[in-house]
């Protein structure tokens, strides 16, 4: 049963400002969601903006805003990663900015049959898309020790032996609820108040909708489409997201650590980004008073220079 949900976009503000809309030039938005960073630009000027989600949910939901934006707003279900593509049918290969929001939107969150949390019981699904394997498939047929390095890569979780192994004997397994239970019997609660199935769950979402991949290969696509002067703000919400597009800009923007300094440097790649944010920015107190889900959004942003991509540098 669904639970009724607010999405309120995370660090809203500080992205648009990062994003600089203006008048003729077209956006994307790589993470539609409920569209509250789309709405955001068009209202902010008389721009256009090409949205793409992969949950068809989050399309559907959409179509209001589209029919009210007719002609500037063009919703796409698909992957941003695959944004050359999808782009291509409308004669787009160029982009004044993209604003990526990696966090799970409060609809997929909230609607317990979409698996992802571990306060509701649902189906043990997690797919952002409507494709793939579920959550279900991969925690009843991955070897334990497969198990186990996932939820310690992508969950930073300590206890991962023990909960892959509690998993594979409770096997099989197609609840939130069951699979929530299971975590909760082998590893004790920390002072934190966070719930011991927190960082497991994360790990076997980030697996199921290769989340990382995505990520490195929409941050290289945004590089390639966007024109000289270009705005990427990227939003994230966990360290291994955030750490992501802090040494994609880092190295982009020239920022990577060099080699010695008894050697001579051979073949340097001229900066593709001009960083705006050495630090990233976090909520304020009042954000956070109104939306405790961003306690963790963390926003990055970038200008992209006159520089070949790296993919194309010679």
């Amino acid at each position: 049963m669904s639970v009724p949900h607010v999405h309120i976009p995370v660090l809203l503000a500080e992205t648009i400002a990062a994003l600089k809309p203006r008048e003729n030039a077209l956006y994307l938005d790589g993470t539609f969601g409920a569209g509250g960073y789309s709405e955001a630009l068009l209202r902010a000027a008389d721009c256009r903006v090409v949205a793409l989600d992969r949950d068809p949910a989050a399309v559907r939901r959409g179509e209001a805003l589209e029919q009210l934006y007719a002609g500037r707003l063009t919703l796409i279900e698909g992957r941003f990663s695959d944004m050359e593509r999808l782009l291509q049918p409308l004669g787009v290969s160029q982009l004044d900015g993209v604003a990526f929001d990696f966090g799970v939107s409060s609809p997929q969150i909230d609607e317990a049959e979409r698996g992802f949390s571990f306060r509701m019981d649902g189906p043990l699904d997690m797919r952002m898309g409507r494709d793939g394997m579920t959550a279900a498939d991969l925690v009843n047929t991955a070897e334990e020790t497969e198990l186990a390095t996932i939820i310690r890569e992508y969950g930073e979780e300590r206890f991962a032996r023990r909960i892959a192994r509690a998993i594979v004997a409770a096997r099989p397994l197609s609840r939130t609820g069951e699979l929530a239970a299971v975590i909760r019997s082998v590893v004790p609660k920390d002072k934190s108040g966070i719930d011991p199935a927190t960082r497991t769950f994360q790990a076997l979402r980030i697996a199921v909708n290769e989340e990382l991949d995505e990520i490195d290969a929409g941050l290289a696509a945004a590089e390639r489409l966007l024109v000289p002067g270009g705005r990427l703000a990227v939003v994230s919400f966990h360290s291994l997201e955030d750490r992501l597009v802090k040494d994609f800009l880092r190295t982009r923007g020239g920022d990577a650590p060099k080699a010695s300094r008894h050697m001579p440097e051979t073949n340097e790649i001229a900066p593709s980004f001009q960083v705006l944010t050495r630090k990233p920015t976090t909520p304020g107190d009042a954000e956070l008073a109104n939306n405790p889900r961003a306690r963790s959004g963390r926003l990055r942003a970038a200008e992209r220079t006159a520089a070949s991509a790296w993919g194309e540098a010679a």
